[in-house]
């Protein structure tokens, strides 16, 4: 795990940015960040070469506008820290493409981005960050509050499930230490279960038995650093393990829900795991951190940038 001594801000002129800005202070306020890019990608522009003839100043006016605005919005949300460098990024172009160009560039740690609920736009950029990123994302919902309490570590005891509660245990440490890890895992019963004679009571405590011992042998393997876990069995009756995700989060009252990134190898980057997907499809309530050691996406970049 690794502190966010780089970040990047994605911000678009709404009221998200606000709710952005506040975060990126509260990260930075405990990560020994150094360096915090605010960007903002104006859409593939298509203005006639004849208007941009005419007005030959037109995209630099753009351009000092948007950071003008992304200025003014940091003034006034984000805390006087020490230390700390900010630039103004306005790149034009396809968001996704320029935000993966510009953390490779930057050598990032994080990329912070909203989720709208009632604003408008869509989630699609997150989607796409998250599988091709060559670090670690943040995903905030509009109007959510930067505190640490509890979080939510949903775990299939697995490579990237010990990734995310490890940076779970470290976010908990740097922030003093005494917030809660929830640490779930969701288990289904079999359908052929009958077959065994058992009842569906009965076969649900084997499972559900056979999950404890797991939690047991995958958190032996992790320095918990006193952070205090508690680990919960939730039964999925709807084949939708990220519904029960959420539901369970939203139920402990949990500032945040971390999750490992499936992909990390160049061959599996592009996979960043079913559950992190939907996650970040269903979910639009609380903030997202999809973890990825990084750059374990580095050498298909150029590739990506591409598609």
């Amino acid at each position: 795990m690794y502190l966010i001594k780089k970040l990047i801000v994605c911000l678009d002129q709404t009221p998200l940015d606000k709710t952005l800005v506040e975060y990126a202070g509260f990260i930075a306020k405990v990560n020994q960040t150094k360096k915090i890019y605010f960007s903002n990608v104006i859409k593939n522009l298509s203005i006639p070469k004849e208007v941009l003839e005419e007005f030959p100043n037109l995209i630099e006016n753009m351009i000092n506008e948007r950071k003008e605005a992304m200025e003014k919005v940091v003034k006034e949300h984000f805390p006087d820290l020490k230390g700390i460098a900010i630039s103004y990024v306005v790149k034009e172009g396809n968001l996704s493409k320029k935000i993966l160009k510009l953390a490779e560039e930057k050598s990032a740690d994080m990329i912070l981005v909203g989720r709208k609920v009632d604003l408008p736009g869509t989630g699609v950029a997150s989607q796409r960050l998250a599988r091709r990123a060559s670090c670690s994302l943040l995903i905030v919902p509009e109007g959510a509050k930067a505190k640490i309490n509890k979080l939510l570590v949903p775990s299939d005891f697995s490579e990237y499930s010990k990734d995310a509660l490890e940076e779970a245990i470290m976010i908990v440490e740097k922030h003093g230490g005494t917030a809660e890890i929830v640490c779930q895992n969701v288990f289904n019963v079999p359908s052929g279960y009958h077959f065994t004679g058992k009842s569906l009571e009965e076969f649900t405590e084997i499972m559900k038995m056979h999950a404890e011992i797991n939690y047991k042998k995958f958190i032996k393997k992790i320095d918990t650093k006193g952070i205090k876990i508690t680990p919960i069995y939730t039964q999925d009756d709807n084949d939708d393990p990220v519904q029960e995700i959420v539901s369970k989060a939203l139920e402990i009252e949990a500032d945040g829900i971390i999750i490992g990134a499936k992909g990390r190898t160049a061959a599996t980057a592009l996979f960043i795991g079913s559950m992190a997907e939907r996650l970040i499809q269903y979910n639009d309530s609380l903030p997202l951190l999809v973890t990825r050691p990084k750059g374990k996406n580095a050498g298909i970049l150029d590739y990506i940038l591409e598609i």
